[in-house]
């Protein structure tokens, strides 16, 4: 698909290509150039103070997993076959 380069190094995406990803007005799209093409990526922008909770959180299981007292599960069906058992 072709897209023009508009006043302001404006474009439109096509609407196909939005409908295919989900995307919607506000969302926002990282854009970077790469070995001279240009790549939008879709991303999500979380505050700062969730990133670190969910970082806190991920260093306790981690200690746990290293300590025996978070179990660990190949797979999903071993999850569920654990969490029937309980």
């Amino acid at each position: 698909m072709l897209t023009v380069l508009r006043p302001k190094s404006q474009i439109t995406i096509p609407n196909s290509i939005v409908t295919s990803l989900g995307l919607k007005e506000g969302d926002q799209l990282d854009i970077y150039e790469e070995n001279g093409s240009i790549r939008l990526i879709p991303v999500a922008v979380y505050p700062k103070y969730y990133v670190e909770q969910l970082q806190a959180e991920i260093k306790l299981v981690k200690e746990a997993i290293k300590d025996g007292k978070q179990p660990v599960f190949d797979n999903l069906d071993a999850l569920f076959e654990n969490l029937e058992e309980e």
